[in-house]
């Protein structure tokens, strides 16, 4: 069975008397520890399938499953328990908490868990900041750091509860070659280590020369679909 499974989504937004298909009737299967981009023109839907495969989104129509788990069928609470269990977010802006340092930054969604013990919560968070190489930097606040550390943090955040999947939109957008690189490596070395599946929405063609599966979204359907070998860092 796949990890993720699309079958016949439309997405369509309604504003006023007015409505917008974003996405036309999506069918697609993804494997557990792909490395997956979705690319196309802004306005093709990536974002859209992004949001409903994080399940913060539903389907107008079709059906979603995430780890055998039919999410329409989710309420709010079971939807956000669901996510805080499942999927992990890099978002291209961070979006790290500002009178957070990096440690609680990390930390904060083990907050959103059942309870942990707090050891096992400074354990999980210290091993992720040291093999994103911000150990060094956990006591600092995000406004203290540069935007490739930003993004590292952002990254161990994303995988500090195990999740099985983690949605990056355009992760790399803001940061120079060198220090996507590094990022992109990271994510490689957490899908070599846990199995971890990552999938993107973005026009960066360094995450795109990397990704094994290349999806190609053009007016809310996929349009072409490229598979390569397994870039194992």
């Amino acid at each position: 069975m796949s990890l993720i499974e699309l079958d016949s989504v439309t997405k369509v937004y309604r504003t006023g008397e007015v409505s917008v298909k974003a996405l036309k009737g999506i069918s697609l299967h993804l494997d557990k520890q792909s490395f997956v981009s979705f690319i196309g023109p802004s306005g093709s839907g990536k974002s859209t399938l992004l949001n409903l495969i994080g399940v913060l989104d539903k389907p107008t129509q079709g059906t979603i499953r995430v780890d055998g788990t039919d999410v329409n069928t989710l309420d709010r609470a079971a939807a956000a328990a669901f996510r805080g269990k499942t999927i992990g977010f890099v978002f291209q802006n961070f979006n790290l908490i500002p009178v957070l340092t990096v440690y609680e930054n990390v930390e904060y969604p083990l907050l959103m868990l059942d309870r942990l013990p707090s050891k096992e919560r400074r354990d999980r968070v210290m091993t992720l900041l040291e093999k994103v190489g911000m150990a060094d930097q956990m006591d600092k606040y995000p406004n203290h750091i540069s935007g490739g550390q930003k993004q590292r943090v952002a990254v161990a955040r994303a995988l500090v509860t195990n999740p099985q999947i983690v949605l990056a939109d355009e992760p790399t957008a803001n940061l120079d070659h060198a220090t996507a690189f590094k990022v992109i490596t990271i994510m490689h070395e957490m899908t070599n280590e846990f199995g971890t599946t990552f999938i993107f929405s973005t026009h960066d063609p360094k995450i795109v020369g990397e990704a094994e599966i290349i999806h190609t979204l053009e007016d809310g359907t996929i349009v072409g679909t490229e598979r390569r070998k397994a870039n194992k860092q």
